[in-house]
């Protein structure tokens, strides 16, 4: 499997564990058009604030961040 797969599952899991806390993680449409590495931010659907990823600039957070972001949320839920 490639390296991209790999990512696009990873966001997929990513995005599932989001959507049950009611969450929504964006992706920079910039960084995907000019082919950089894409930041991402996190997103309250209910407020429609972003809530990660936006310090010290807009889409700022990587997957690695988002993921270890989320698992903090769990664990702080048990």
């Amino acid at each position: 499997m490639s390296r991209k797969e790999l990512d696009n599952s990873r966001m997929r899991r990513m995005k599932r564990a989001a959507a049950r806390r009611g969450l929504t993680i964006l992706t920079s449409e910039k960084a995907k058009v000019l082919g950089q590495p894409g930041g991402h931010a996190v997103r309250d659907d209910e407020s429609f604030k972003i809530v990660y990823g936006d310090e010290p600039k807009p889409f700022s957070a990587t997957l690695d961040d988002i993921e270890s972001w989320l698992d903090r949320l769990d664990d702080e839920s048990e």
